[in-house]
């Protein structure tokens, strides 16, 4: 087990290998099982503190980092540009080179396009504590951790030969960002799965992150491809991850990218399509679920459904992850 992980940043699974992945994994379900039978744990980061820098709102990341924290011993900090001076105008180095003096990691939300990444590796490379990503405008590694841990929960740690299916949904409300599908296709091609990314033509993933998800595929002997049918995604699925992301590669113009997606109002994960999956086959969907859109209520209340295993993996995945970069040694 890797565990020389203390000070480490983790703003995408890319920077870290998959020992290192899989000794957050395995960190993670011995904290679950403290945190089900009750077992103290509180004295990892004790006397710790966690800024948390929130440029967009959120139940599950903010909730989860922040019990997690609470529940590791430690102190979460709550911020947001227009509660600091991040809002003013004031530039990474000087934020990180202050907080640094007052605590122990910082974690940041911004999904701005172009700018979200680019500012946490700048974090990075100006502070000496741990730089964590709550989610970016590339990738959302904690969420993907989580969901790997669901998956390995549910079909075991050898998931090789296993398809795993993400598919682009129509959303009538905001414009998502694609951090959550580019993070899966990156990720789940470095564990043994079979990767279908699915969406209509007008939605592709940055090429960068597509480019490491056929990296990773070859690598490990492993399939990626994309196909612009839902149904053909959906064909003998074992995992099926069916969510909403915006049009951002094309435009981000809410008019235009309104009338992309109402083009598409039947892309829905429904009864009909799980169908088509194996049947023993899990739906997923990282929530928020915009109900009767992205998938109807009996996908999403059904049996298929791990929504809120996935969701409370969040918790004991960024416990690890905090355990692992802030309460460890050099």
């Amino acid at each position: 087990m890797q565990t020389r992980l203390f000070g480490k940043d983790f703003i995408t699974t890319e920077d870290w290998t998959v020992d290192e992945l899989t000794a957050m994994m395995d960190m993670a379900g011995d904290l679950k099982r403290r945190f089900a039978i009750g077992e103290p744990h509180d004295h990892i980061l004790r006397s710790k503190t966690l800024f948390m820098m929130f440029f967009e709102e959120s139940t599950r990341t903010r909730n989860s980092f922040e019990s997690g924290v609470t529940q590791l011993g430690g102190h979460g900090i709550y911020l947001t540009p227009s509660a600091t001076q991040v809002g003013h105008g004031e530039n990474a180095r000087d934020t990180i080179g202050v907080l640094q003096r007052y605590g122990h990691g910082i974690a940041v939300r911004d999904c701005r396009t172009g700018i979200g990444q680019a500012y946490q590796y700048e974090l990075a490379r100006e502070g000496d504590i741990p730089v964590i990503s709550m989610q970016d405008d590339v990738d959302h590694p904690c969420q993907a951790m989580a969901d790997l841990m669901t998956i390995r929960e549910k079909f075991g740690n050898d998931l090789r030969g296993r398809k795993f299916v993400i598919s682009w949904t129509y959303a009538p409300k905001y414009v998502r960002p694609l951090s959550v599908p580019q993070a899966l296709v990156m990720l789940m091609t470095r564990f043994g799965m079979d990767v279908t990314l699915a969406h209509p033509k007008g939605f592709e993933l940055m090429p960068k992150c597509l480019a490491s998800a056929e990296q990773h595929a070859k690598e490990n002997g492993t399939k990626f491809e994309v196909v612009n049918d839902m149904d053909e995604a959906f064909k003998d699925g074992d995992i099926i991850y069916a969510k909403s992301w915006g049009p951002i590669m094309e435009t981000e113009e809410p008019v235009a990218v309104q009338a992309m997606c109402d083009q598409y109002k039947d892309w829905i994960c429904d009864e009909r399509r799980m169908d088509l999956s194996k049947p023993k086959s899990i739906y997923m969907h990282c929530m928020p679920i915009d109900r009767g859109y992205e998938a109807t209520n009996a996908v999403v209340d059904g049996p298929h459904s791990v929504i809120y295993d996935e969701a409370e993996n969040r918790l004991h995945v960024q416990k690890a992850l905090m355990a692992l970069t802030m309460g460890g040694h050099i």
